[in-house]
Parts: structure tokens; C-alpha cells; sequence
């Protein structure tokens, strides 16, 4: 056993113990990502070259090549996050990137950056004594353009002081990208499914050279930029006296290995529209490697009020005095479908219809006050609930005990008191559609993608998705709500960010309003 480790008394030296140890372990993190990602390329180059040798024809090494690729992209994403938040620039200090030159034949746009008019010091006249240039690559809809950001220099005729108004931020220090650019490249990742080499290949076509590594430095860039706003989200979502949760699998890449595993996605949806509240909607979406129980257990650490979800044994051991269950008729009613589908079942058939009276009475009430709502559920869906509950119990008996169909009616009768909460409680939805909805962007990216590269990919995917799905829930253009956050967050106030969250723009930029 090694021996015990001797701490110092005072404060100030276990502070500063503290920070090297934490600088050691990201050092260390960097230097494991840096070693994963050479091991990823060299195992690229090797189906490259075997690819080459056995032509075209194998489907299964286009595959792996385009697996590596991704892999590739978030360890490289993963990198720039971990520099991007150890990094320092200094104010004021010109940008000189060792970069190849932006295309002379895209539109320019000068942006000058003017100065005092007189000394600060001695209250002198100015003369020029040269200016600063720097450029800043930045995406409009439907073309490039070039941002050339030029800072006049002056110099005082009685004291020579050297006079320069400041470099304008950037959303990446020392990077080219506008924050239009930089939301184009998240929405094109994210929303619309496009991997990063696929991006570079396109802005290829377009004359513009943009490195895989490079794309892959932005997002890893913004993603840190942007992750003080999803903490300031994530505390809204949980304050909610409602959630709607599910969760998803996603395919995560084992760096090194060329193999996936399975992590999950999940959602957090607030959302009370419904029930007339005027409380903006939102999603918090979090990613972890497995599906054990203490993944939403961490996730809803903070939450009291109601949780609407399927039956998965995780929620079990969250429900109680902090937490109350209510279930989802959408997931029992599936269950019910299936089996008619398949086997033209007349109990199914019944089943479906007794459900369907309950839809209906939904309908006419939705987007009225929870006391109106729980009135007339009370008055109308309570004697539906009551002989429902009677004809299943009559039912189960005549049907055989291992068949899907008597499955799906235990599961409805075991669980009972949390399939009618709805009925005394007017806040609560009759299901959990809200969160499977907001897991269908996941659902196309699946298609696509297949595959995240990595955890870390993994976490970056989740907080992307929350931003872009409390965006669309609010009504936004999801791209033009990235490039407002972008342009201001790099001098924004910390303690105002909940200034910048989806509904709060609304006003401020009535353009994103997407037609109804």
C-alpha cells in the first residue's frame, strides 16, 4: 500500500495544488486524444492504401474508411475544445495565423475599426503611422464573403503615442470564421447530417480550401464557446413542475479498436403550451455511455414535479416523494396497434378505440388552464377510465397468458394509478410525445451518420441539439439564432446569459419568426 499523502495546512497552497493537479490531468487528457487520433489516421491511410489495392468494389471498406473519418473529426474537435479552454490571448494583440490566403475572388467587405481623434495622454494631434488587416471568413445565405477588418494606426505628433482602436472578438480566438460561418458549419453538422469531410468537400467545389481539421477545430471551438449557455438552459429545463423524458441509442466509435458500442441520448423536454402556460418551451438533451439507472438519476438530480416517460426500470428508482410518475398512452396504445396490425385482433381493435375516446376529449381541451382541463377530464374521461379499466380486467382471462396481446394489457393494469394521474391533475399531458419528437433529429442524424466518433462527440452532439431544439420549439431559424449567440458571446456578460436563450431574442430579431 503507498503511503498517505501529506497535505499543507493552509489555503492558498491546496488551491494552487488543486489547479496543477487539474492542468496535469488535461494535459494528460490532451495527450491521450493526440496519440488516439494519430493512431486513427495511420489506421485511415491503411484502408486508403487497401481500398486502392482492391478497388472500388468492397462496400465494407468504404464503410470503414467513412467510420475513421468521423472518428477522425471528434478527436479532432475534442483537441480544439481542450486548447480552446486553456488557451489565452491577449487583448489587443494583432492575428497573424500561419494560414494559406483567403480566395482573392470572394466578395469583400471592409470593415475599419477607427480610434480616438486626439491623444488620450496629452490631448495631441494625430498623424497616421500605418493600420493593422486582418480577415475573417463569414457565411451569408447563399454565398461567402470575406469580413477585412482594417485598424488604422495613428501616432501622436506632440507625444508619439501609438493610438489603435482594439481588435474586434472573434468567436475563436486567433480564428477565421464568422459566426455566420461557424453556425453554418453546426446547423450543416447537426441539423442537416452533413460529417465534417463531407463540408470540407463541398467548400472544395466552392474554391475555398478548409481542411477537415480545420471544420473540425471550429466545432470544437464553438462547442466551448457555447457551453456556458446550455448550463444556463439545462438550470431553466429543471426548474420546470414538468418534464417529458426519453432516452435513444446512438453508436459511439471505440477509438482505436474500429468497433462501436452503444451510448444513449436523452431528452428533457419542458413544455406546458398545452395546458395554456405562457412559459417558454425548451430541451436538454445529455449524453452517456450506457443506459444504467444512474444516468437520469444524475441528469435530474435538481428536478421535482412530474416526470412523463415509458416504463424503463431506470425511472423506478427516482419515483417518489421528489418525483411523481405519469405515464404515457401513446406507448400503450402502440402496443395495442401492433398486435391488430399483425393479427387483425378485435380486442386489440376495441382497445384502440376506448383509447381513442380519450384522445378525443384531449383534443378539445388542449391549450386551456390545468383547473379546466382537470374539470373536464374529471367529468368526461373518468367514467371512459373507469369502464376501460373494467373491460380489461374482464378480457384478460380469455386470452392466452404468454400472447402480446394479454403483454400489453397487464402493462396497462400494473401500472395504473401513473396511466390515470392525468385525470386529477391538468397539467399533465395524456403522453410522452413531446420527447420522442424531440429525438427525430437524432433519429435522421442516426440514418446518415450512423455513428458518433466518440464520447466526447457524443456530449457536443447533446448540447448542440438542445441549443437547436429549444430554438426550433421557439419558432427560430436554428441557423440564424447560432450566428446571433456566436456574435455576441465572446464579450457577453456571464451573469446575463439567460439574455440570449431562444425566447428571449425573439423580439429582438422578429426576422427569425419561421412562417407558421
Amino acid at each position: 500500500m503507498p503511503p498517505p499523502i501529506e497535505l499543507p495546512d493552509d489555503v492558498e497552497t491546496l488551491k494552487r495544488l488543486v489547479i496543477e493537479s487539474y492542468r496535469e490531468v488535461e494535459a494528460a487528457r490532451a495527450a491521450l486524444i493526440s496519440e488516439q487520433l494519430q493512431v486513427e489516421k495511420l489506421r485511415f491511410q491503411v484502408a486508403c492504401l487497401k481500398r486502392s489495392r482492391y478497388g472500388r468494389s468492397s462496400e465494407q471498406l468504404d464503410t470503414q474508411i467513412a467510420q475513421l473519418e468521423l472518428t477522425i473529426e471528434d478527436l479532432e474537435a475534442s483537441q480544439a475544445e481542450l486548447a480552446s479552454s486553456t488557451r489565452t490571448v491577449q487583448p489587443g494583440v494583432p492575428i497573424k495565423p500561419a494560414r494559406r490566403p483567403l480566395p482573392p475572388e470572394l466578395p469583400r467587405e471592409q470593415i475599419v475599426h477607427a480610434a480616438a481623434c486626439t491623444c488620450p495622454d496629452c490631448g495631441g494631434e494625430l498623424r497616421p503611422a500605418g493600420e493593422d488587416v486582418s480577415e475573417m471568413l463569414e457565411w451569408v445565405p447563399g454565398h461567402h464573403k470575406v469580413l477585412r477588418h482594417v485598424r488604422p494606426k495613428f501616432s501622436c505628433q506632440r507625444c508619439d503615442k501609438l493610438i489603435q482602436a482594439p481588435a474586434p472578438a472573434r468567436p475563436i480566438a486567433r480564428g477565421i470564421a464568422g459566426p455566420g460561418l461557424l453556425a453554418h458549419v453546426l446547423v450543416s453538422k447537426y441539423q442537416d447530417h452533413l460529417p465534417l469531410y463531407r463540408q470540407s468537400q463541398i467548400f472544395a467545389r466552392e474554391g475555398i480550401d478548409l481542411e477537415r481539421s480545420t471544420l473540425a477545430d471550429w466545432v470544437g471551438g464553438a462547442s466551448e464557446l457555447l457551453a456556458p449557455l446550455v448550463d444556463v438552459l439545462a438550470r431553466y429545463v429543471m426548474g420546470a413542475q414538468k418534464l417529458h423524458a426519453d432516452d435513444t441509442p446512438v453508436p459511439v466509435l471505440c477509438p482505436g479498436r474500429g468497433t462501436t458500442r452503444q451510448g444513449r441520448l436523452w431528452t428533457y423536454v419542458r413544455d406546458d403550451r398545452p395546458a395554456g402556460s405562457s412559459e417558454p418551451p425548451a430541451v436538454l438533451l445529455r449524453y452517456a455511455s450506457d443506459r444504467k439507472a444512474e444516468r437520469p438519476r444524475e441528469h435530474l438530480t435538481m428536478f421535482r414535479g412530474i416526470l412523463q416517460a415509458d416504463a424503463y426500470a431506470g425511472y423506478e428508482l427516482l419515483y417518489g416523494e421528489r418525483i411523481q410518475e405519469a405515464s404515457c398512452w401513446a406507448h400503450a396504445r402502440r402496443k395495442f396497434y401492433d398486435i391488430h396490425l399483425e393479427q387483425d385482433s378485435p380486442i386489440a381493435a376495441q382497445a384502440l378505440e376506448r383509447i381513442g375516446r380519450l384522445y378525443a376529449i384531449e383534443a378539445e381541451i388542449r391549450g386551456r388552464p390545468p383547473d379546466d382541463r382537470r374539470a373536464v377530464r374529471q367529468a368526461r374521461a373518468g367514467p371512459e377510465l373507469e369502464s376501460l379499466h373494467a373491460w380489461l380486467h374482464a378480457v384478460l382471462p380469455s386470452v392466452s397468458k404468454k400472447s402480446e396481446l394479454a403483454i400489453a394489457i397487464r402493462y396497462l393494469l400494473s401500472r395504473w394509478p401513473a396511466f390515470t394521474r392525468f385525470r386529477d391533475d391538468g397539467r399533465i399531458e395524456l403522453d410522452n410525445n413531446a420527447a420522442e419528437r424531440s429525438l427525430r433529429a437524432v433519429a435522421l442524424g442516426r440514418k446518415n451518420w450512423l455513428f458518433a466518433g466518440s464520447d466526447d462527440g457524443g456530449e457536443r452532439a447533446a448540447a448542440i441539439y438542445s441549443l437547436l431544439g429549444t430554438a426550433h420549439l421557439n419558432g427560430l431559424n436554428v441557423e440564424a439564432y447560432l450566428r446571433y449567440v456566436l456574435e455576441r458571446l465572446p464579450e457577453y456578460p456571464v451573469n446575463q446569459l439567460d439574455e440570449l436563450l431562444p425566447w428571449a431574442v425573439v423580439d429582438q430579431l422578429p426576422v427569425l419568426r419561421m412562417a407558421a
